[in-house]
């Protein structure tokens, strides 16, 4: 990983390319990123860097998160660090969404949309039981959950009820159709993980 930029998913929409084909893309808010820290080998044991996304008022930082910030001269709300490969930034240097250029393939990690507590067929993608004489009122309960027999349990990594969503995803392998440098912003090929106004993180692919 040589690139990356912190983003805000701003919602999505379609763009027709010069064939006339239209593209669903998601709409990314990439950077301005402020490089806040840089860590090295001899001294942190590995090398990364630590962008800073979000401008805020001071007043909306305490005193810890101001004097790291101090050093980059900015006051920002998210930091993220990426293990950027031969990477030659100094703490205060800018990183804008033109670090990307349309035809390369990124992948982007969010935070999936949050659903609260969900029965498993939405959480778990499961069938609902026959609606026929003898099964009601349960059509949309779990099921059988284990043997009567033995071993008389329920066996670990069974699929149950609990709360969906709100998750660390990552999509491999996005094209990017466009980058504006006027606005600041990436159009993507397809989904991303997240609601709208929710941080992203966009790396160059690893895999492709």
């Amino acid at each position: 990983m040589n690139k990356a930029i912190i983003g805000k998913k701003l919602g999505m929409t379609q763009v027709f390319l010069a064939d006339g084909t239209m593209v669903p893309v998601t709409v990314i808010q990439a950077g301005p990123c402020t490089v806040t820290q840089v860590k090295t080998a001899e001294r942190d044991g590995y090398q990364a860097v630590q962008l800073g996304f979000d401008e805020v008022p001071e007043r909306k930082l305490n005193k810890p998160e101001l004097g790291h910030l101090k050093n980059a001269g900015v006051t920002v709300k998210h930091l993220h660090e990426f293990k950027l490969e031969g990477a030659q930034l100094e703490v205060g240097a800018k990183v804008n969404c033109d670090t990307f250029a349309a035809g390369e393939y990124v992948d982007i990690t969010g935070t999936s949309k949050g659903h609260g507590f969900s029965g498993v067929i939405k959480r778990w993608n499961q069938h609902r039981l026959k609606e026929t004489h003898g099964v009601g009122p349960v059509h949309r309960e779990v099921g059988s959950m284990g043997p009567i027999s033995s071993p008389s349990r329920v066996m670990p990594g069974k699929n149950l009820p609990g709360h969906y969503g709100v998750e660390q995803v990552t999509v491999l392998n996005l094209s990017v159709v466009k980058v504006d440098k006027e606005l600041g912003v990436i159009l993507v090929k397809g989904a991303v993980p997240g609601a709208k106004n929710s941080i992203v993180y966009i790396r160059n692919a690893v895999k492709k």
